[in-house]
């Protein structure tokens, strides 16, 4: 099972599968075991209650989710935390920075 899980966020799950790639690239690289997926934003709130997931990351096209996101995660977290929750940089979703974007969400996991 992986150490962490990282879920991405867009509208229909398509334009984050490359950043995805890119990402298990750039944590296989650091040797870091973690599960990252993308999904359309619909299907998000079946995610959160199935699994344990420690990041979320939203597409900078559906930024405006932020606060439907904020209460999808308030409480859904391990011992009823919130999931840590952001935006990703539209630069680094734009060039497809799998490095950067992970370390968004290390920094975010980490506090």
């Amino acid at each position: 099972m992986a150490e962490k899980t990282i879920m991405l966020n867009c509208s229909a799950g398509m334009s984050t599968s490359l950043l995805v790639s890119k990402m298990q690239k750039a944590a296989e690289d650091e040797g870091a075991d973690y599960k990252i997926f993308a999904c359309p934003a619909a299907d998000a709130s079946q995610h959160i209650e199935q699994e344990e997931i420690d990041c979320v990351l939203l597409g900078p096209q559906v930024s405006y989710m932020k606060g439907d996101f904020e209460n999808k995660v308030k409480g859904a977290g391990k011992d009823g935390k919130d999931i840590p929750l952001a935006v990703i940089n539209m630069q680094d979703y734009g060039m497809m920075k799998g490095d950067k974007v992970l370390k968004q969400a290390e920094d975010l996991m980490n506090g």
